[in-house]
């Protein structure tokens, strides 16, 4: 085969290059940077209102038990609590930097949290590689898991916030497993472990699992899903920790289990009926309903299916405690946004042109966003962080730190708030063996059978008599810098109002005592008194 002739040689092949412009960015790609860019607008308001003051009181009164068990005091001996004992396990973590570090008992929360939300947020993205997640449904996961990870506001770092964002990834990786994706064992385990310590931090939460696995059993086959090492590790996780309470702590299913179930049950709660109706659980149930009509719509959309169960099961766990706060509510709404969210995009992959698909989706994703972010800051956040400064708990904060920093005080008080994170705030250590008077409230539930104001001490339960008997011994052994008491009991009226200080004032020792303080302050209906040198 003869060859071709050789072409002659250009000479313009030794001569410089020729430097060409460099290619524009197309209006397209700039409009969906830009979109991308306002998608996260939402999640990072949200993130600028968690550092913002104030603590979360629950979180905050949890922080201050840790940090007194690490200071030495004994765990359901010392100090009595209805919590499980993990979550205080988990916040030794913050009480001890705090504690060993340049950071504060809140700072270090909040920076272990955050800690936690990067991470989590990190194994979702990790997780997410590899499924078939078209344009739209990729921008709005992309912008929605960051807003979800924050969108607790003023609930961020309570046990339910806990629970919802460790179930994201958990969901992702479930849905990993029905589609038969391989997922690298380390991040396999990770996330399994993180679900299940977040599962085990109440035993309502158990439920979200039980859907869960429920649903990939049903998509799996028994023979595949009971194959599966990742579930019987969760449960293994689980039967390890229940084994290790009374052996660890013995007090708690011995003495704090049925002071629970005669005294705290029933404090502030609504019927069974009145809590789906209730101000807080209503709108989540309603968020719900919606997520229910539209995340079983798309055919194979495995994410919206068991980010919808995981907040059937947040629910089902809010409606048994039956409390109605805006913490129990909040992982709800938390799943059922992102399932919304999920399912949404991924039908709008099968109804626009793929042409249309990246710049439609980061529409829909900052849509969506500003959306969802709008409705979550319907409640306490950002409000009460905006106006921190001239609520209670600042001027109360400002109060103990003038006349109680670093101190011990004992409270006198059913409230958390505002008492915590005031108490925080002024690095001051609650002296009481509850976190507030919780206790003496259930057993005064009712008025005494006598007629009179008080019980006497042969009247008084073996509870009652408990809470009687410590606060005296203990605050005469150590008086403590301050005083706080609160004007409002939370006790019913009978005949005259319940007086803390008149209450414990009949035994001798606290009477005794109480003879060096004088009244430091006043503000609102909480009174402080400072100790006299």
């Amino acid at each position: 085969m003869t060859p071709p002739p050789a072409k002659a040689a250009d000479p313009s092949l030794d001569a410089e290059p020729i430097a060409l412009p460099a290619p524009r960015v197309s209006g397209l790609s700039a409009r969906i940077g830009l979109l991308r860019a306002l998608a996260l607008v939402p999640a990072l308001a949200f993130l600028v209102v968690v550092l913002a003051p104030p603590m979360n009181h629950d979180v905050a009164a949890v922080l201050n038990f840790a940090e007194r068990w690490l200071g030495g005091e004994r765990l359901y001996r010392d100090l009595i609590d209805v919590n499980p004992p993990l979550i205080f396990m988990i916040t030794l973590i913050p009480a001890a930097l705090g504690s060993w570090t340049p950071l504060d008992g809140p700072e270090a929360l909040l920076v272990c949290v955050l800690a936690l939300c990067v991470g989590l947020w990190r194994m979702s993205h990790l997780l997410r590689r590899g499924r078939a997640e078209g344009p739209i449904e990729a921008a709005v996961l992309g912008a929605m898991i960051p807003l979800t990870l924050v969108m607790a506001g003023y609930d961020f770092g309570q046990r339910e916030h806990l629970m919802a964002i460790c179930a994201i990834p958990y969901a992702i990786l479930a849905a990993r497993r029905i589609e038969g994706l391989y997922t690298g064992r380390a991040l396999a385990i990770g996330v399994t472990l993180l679900a299940a310590l977040a599962f085990a931090l109440k035993p309502h939460f158990l439920v979200v699992p039980a859907l869960i696995e429920g649903f990939v059993l049903l998509k799996r086959g028994p023979r595949r899903a009971l194959a599966d090492a990742l579930p019987w590790l969760m449960a293994a996780i689980w039967l390890v920790y229940l084994a290790s309470i009374p052996l660890l702590f013995p007090e708690y299913f011995g003495y704090v289990v049925p002071l629970v179930w005669q005294f705290y049950i029933d404090l502030g709660t609504f019927d069974a009926l009145g809590v789906l109706m209730s101000p807080v659980l209503g709108p989540a149930v309603l968020v719900m309903l919606c997520a229910i009509g539209i995340a079983f719509r798309p055919r194979g959309a495995n994410l919206p299916n068991l980010l919808l169960l995981a907040a059937i099961g947040a629910f089902i766990s809010a409606w048994v405690q039956h409390k109605g706060w805006s913490y129990h509510a909040i992982p709800v709404i938390m799943l059922s946004c992102l399932a919304i969210a999920a399912a949404t995009g991924h039908w709008l992959d099968s109804v626009v042109t793929p042409v249309r698909q990246p710049g439609a989706g980061r529409a829909v994703a900052v849509v969506m966003a500003a959306g969802i972010g709008l409705f979550a800051a319907r409640g306490e956040a950002p409000w009460r962080e905006i106006w921190f400064t001239q609520h209670i708990a600042s001027r109360l904060t400002n109060l103990l730190r003038a006349e109680a920093y670093g101190e011990r005080v004992l409270v006198l008080s059913p409230d958390l708030y505002p008492v915590y994170p005031a108490l925080n705030y002024a690095h001051a250590q609650m002296t009481l063996r509850t976190m507030n008077l919780w206790l003496l409230q259930g057993a005064n539930s009712a008025c005494p059978a006598s007629g009179e104001r008080y019980r006497q001490t042969w009247e008084m339960s073996r509870a009652e008599f408990f809470v009687y008997r410590t606060v005296a011994e203990d605050f005469a052994a150590a008086p403590p810098a301050a005083v706080l008491v609160a004007d409002n009991p939370g006790i019913p009226w009978c005949g005259s109002e319940f007086n803390f200080i008149e209450y414990f004032s009949r035994h001798p020792l606290f009477a005794e005592t109480w003879e060096h303080y004088r009244e430091g302050g006043r503000i609102d209906n909480y009174r402080l008194y400072v100790r006299e040198n």
